[in-house]
């Protein structure tokens, strides 16, 4: 995918995300319900996927992967009201007897760029976690494992919208297209060299940024 067609995803998932339509309770759990499903639905393919890039048995990937995603979208979307209640809250005393209003929301438009290692769990883990907080997202999986990384763009593009939810596979040069695109939010896992390189890149446009890396 080149940049042009990165743009326009992006161009795409702003103008929704500025409609309001991923903000509502309905919209988000509806979300959550469709990406259990479609995992559920695709947990052969999920473990033929893992075992051709990191030989994993069936049993391990249930039990390190799809298992562990399918338990943390489900706890999404049972504690989903409450993530998205208002909190009320004391305030100091130049403000009393005022109280405070503690409101959680979204970034906007969120770029996921996942490892090699648990390639389908920590694309789809904070994918879920995005679309719960009423994000739209991008996934980027890794090239090192490139049947997961394929079999995750399949599934999103048959369970979301691209505006709403997309994946772009490749290598560097696609991750470089990625990173030259304003963000809202960037969460990456992986190693403590590109965790600097998306760092550098975020801070162009002072970009929000997660970093979970390894090999530091």
């Amino acid at each position: 995918m080149n940049s042009e067609e990165i743009s326009a995803i992006l161009a795409s998932q702003r103008k929704l995300f500025a409609s309001g339509a991923t903000l509502d309770y309905e919209r988000r759990a509806s979300a959550l319900d469709a990406l259990y499903a479609a995992v559920r639905r695709n947990e052969a393919r999920i473990a033929g996927a893992l075992r051709a890039d990191l030989g994993k048995s069936a049993e391990e990937a249930y039990l390190c992967e799809t298992g562990l995603l399918l338990s943390e979208i489900a706890h999404l979307r049972r504690h989903l009201r409450g993530y998205m209640r208002p909190k009320r809250t004391l305030t100091g005393l130049a403000q009393f007897p005022g109280l405070g209003e503690l409101r959680y929301v979204p970034y906007g438009a969120a770029l996921i760029m996942s490892p090699w290692n648990y390639p389908l769990l920590l694309s789809l883990e904070p994918l879920a976690a995005a679309l719960a907080a009423g994000n739209t997202a991008v996934v980027k999986p890794s090239a090192y494992s490139p049947a997961t990384g394929e079999l995750v763009a399949k599934l999103l593009g048959e369970t979301f919208p691209s505006d709403y939810a997309a994946a772009v596979t490749g290598g560097r040069e696609e991750n470089r297209a990625l990173l030259e695109q304003k963000w809202d939010k960037i969460f990456f896992t992986g190693g403590a060299k590109v965790g600097r390189e998306v760092l550098r890149a975020a801070a162009d446009n002072l970009t929000s940024v997660t970093l979970e890396l390894g090999g530091k």
